[in-house]
């Protein structure tokens, strides 16, 4: 797999898919930086070794060609403030003007390119645009892992037009894939899965993998639910995917074929509405009343996941216990985050991945206590799910 680490810079001016997609304010403040401050490293070698950067990305969806709301301009100090470097702008990605902006670029020298999907043929996979963005430089480094599970014009379709010495991985690409390989193909046992969220449904296809890979596989959030239904409890008015309580019926029954430990949660904390000051009380989670429905796990089950999750070796989490955005409702979350971080302290490794994960060690400012956040919730799920990303393959194969 070559990576930026295989490649001298000098004289080459690069041209990078980075992840900017960054959340604004009303005033078009950056409110965070992380996805600036992951690129920084790969942007930095290019320059320290004598190359030229062109930047391209997307921010949020626009609709209908170019949006002042969704134009990259408003980044472009906050980039400057980061790398250190005054970044020149290109206010259409594939007009001449960017055309002689890139090819006037010296050594040490950044240009970012405005919205790519200002032109519908970015998210389509065009080739004829594609082509057009390869003209800026020559050298493609993708290291935009969020977005690299699209088959888009700058994360997959680019890369034809580069030879196998003029393109690769950067550090943040490069980075994910290891951590994901690592805990798929190389993980130290016993492997842990910790698997939440809203529905079974976004997490069938990652838990029949895990099946195949993982010791234990622990399920919270609202998909718990689900499970209990299949299992015959009684759960209230808790979030269920009615539709797919067969599917989690086969899902325990494989769980014993394979030999794989899938707990469910045992009790829950539950609340007669959906609010952070709703009346709340904790009970066995396969009764739970009409009328009431489950917002967390229990005390005993959050006992149960610490001691599996601290006698682990490796550990991917995937999805919060509860609703974790509501301080009555965050325990499980809170447990789970301060189990890994105390697993991680004595050795596992473990790969924290989807955006509420994220946003959960976050919170409890546990980011530095675990191996590995990745920056790609849903990129990471499909490449756990498939075993690669079109964006991946594209510049390593």
């Amino acid at each position: 797999m070559k990576t930026i680490d295989n490649f001298n810079f000098s004289g080459k001016r690069a041209v990078i898919r980075v992840d900017f997609n960054v959340p604004l304010d009303e005033q078009f403040n950056v409110t965070d930086k992380t996805r600036i401050h992951a690129a920084l490293a790969t942007i930095k070698k290019i320059l320290n070794e004598g190359g030229s950067v062109v930047l391209m990305s997307h921010l949020g969806r626009p609709k209908d060609g170019p949006t002042d709301k969704y134009s990259l301009k408003h980044i472009v100090k906050t980039v400057s403030d980061e790398l250190g470097v005054p970044v020149k702008f290109a206010a259409d990605c594939i007009a001449e003007e960017a055309y002689q902006l890139s090819a006037g670029l010296k050594a040490g020298e950044v240009l970012l390119l405005e919205n790519l999907r200002f032109y519908k043929e970015e998210e389509k996979g065009d080739e004829a645009f594609a082509e057009k963005l390869s003209k800026h430089g020559n050298f493609y480094v993708n290291d935009a892992f969020g977005t690299a599970h699209r088959a888009h014009a700058s994360t997959t379709i680019i890369a034809k037009y580069f030879d196998g010495d003029h393109k690769c991985l950067g550090y943040v690409m490069a980075g994910e894939v290891a951590s994901i390989n690592k805990v798929m193909n190389n993980s130290e046992k016993p492997f842990t899965a910790i698997i939440g969220g809203a529905k079974v449904s976004d997490k069938i296809l990652i838990i029949e993998q895990l099946m195949s890979k993982a010791d234990n596989i622990i399920i919270g959030g609202g998909m718990a639910f689900t499970f209990v239904k299949a299992m015959g409890g009684h759960i209230g008015k808790s979030l269920c995917e009615e539709d797919r309580v067969e599917i989690a019926k086969e899902l325990l029954q494989k769980a014993k074929t394979k030999g794989v430990n899938l707990y469910i949660p045992t009790d829950a904390v539950i609340a007669d509405n959906f609010a952070n000051e709703a009346n709340k009380k904790t009970i066995g989670i396969m009764n739970i009343p009409d009328g009431w429905m489950g917002l967390d796990i229990g005390p005993e089950t959050i006992k149960k996941y610490d001691e599996v999750i601290r006698s682990s070796k490796t550990i991917l989490w995937n999805g919060p216990m509860g609703v974790f955005e509501m301080s009555s409702f965050e325990q499980g979350t809170k447990a789970a985050a301060h189990s890994i971080a105390e697993a991680t302290k004595t050795g596992a490794y473990s790969l924290i991945g989807g955006g509420d994960s994220v946003a959960a060690v976050n919170k409890y400012n546990m980011a530095s206590q675990v191996s590995y956040v990745s920056t790609g919730g849903g990129a990471l799920l499909e490449y756990i799910e498939n075993g690669s990303l079109p964006g991946v393959k594209a510049v390593t194969d």
